[in-house]
């Protein structure tokens, strides 16, 4: 994608959530219809191999860079360095294991009859944690994350209004009262992004708003499966 097609799509970003509900929408109804033959625990890995194709594995690629940039002992542009070595260390192999493994569990464990709206609602919430991030943060330095940083900032109490009006529809149309227990889990991820990003790097990154798409989505469906338990 050109300057112009990412300048564009930073224009859209408050909408990225209804993006997020429709990916999750087509993964979940996946996942269903493979549950219906195999095994929850197959169905649930096939389920996040479609959620890494749809997405391009871009947001993945970004938490292994992430995990690599928070583990490196050094100065922060060290930090960045090392998140834009092509290769991936310990620290991303470890962060993207642990994401993976926990995101795939919670897919396994969602009851049938939740799989759909529970990955329509938390894959809407993972969009809006990198909207939020974007929106509370800052660049760490000029490159991509600038453009949308700069987008979301121009115009960011209308367009942070516009998307948690998104968010809060979508995931209580779908989920009802726990879908908006979800959205907490995008909300604290993003703003515990944002901070950890300025203490490390001194700002966001492209990989560190990847990174909080995987672990938004994987926080909302773990606090999905505890209000379902309670409910």
């Amino acid at each position: 994608m050109d300057a112009d097609g990412i300048s564009q799509a930073a224009s859209f970003m408050p909408l990225f959530p209804i993006i997020g509900a429709i990916v999750g929408l087509i993964v979940g109804i996946g996942v269903w219809l493979l549950e219906l033959i195999l095994p929850q625990m197959v169905s649930a890995v096939i389920g996040m191999g479609l959620l890494l194709l749809i997405n391009g594995a871009q947001h993945m690629d970004g938490l292994l860079d992430f995990g690599d940039g928070v583990m490196f002992h050094g100065s922060r542009s060290g930090k960045l360095r090392v998140m834009r070595d092509p290769t991936t260390g310990a620290g991303g192999f470890a962060l993207g294991a642990v994401v993976l493994l926990v995101t795939i569990t919670a897919i396994a464990a969602l009851p049938s009859a939740f799989v759909v709206p529970a990955l329509s609602a938390c894959e809407a919430c993972a969009m809006f944690g990198m909207v939020l991030a974007t929106a509370a943060g800052k660049s760490a330095h000029n490159g991509m994350n600038t453009i949308f940083v700069n987008a979301m900032h121009r115009r960011r109490a209308s367009s942070l209004i516009i998307s948690c009006l998104i968010i809060l529809v979508v995931s209580y149309l779908v989920l009802r009262y726990v879908g908006l227990v979800a959205v907490v889990g995008a909300v604290v991820t993003a703003l515990v992004m944002v901070r950890v990003s300025n203490r490390h790097f001194g700002g966001l990154t492209g990989d560190v708003l990847g990174a909080t798409n995987e672990i938004a989505r994987s926080v909302s469906l773990l606090l999905v499966l505890v209000s379902l338990k309670w409910a």
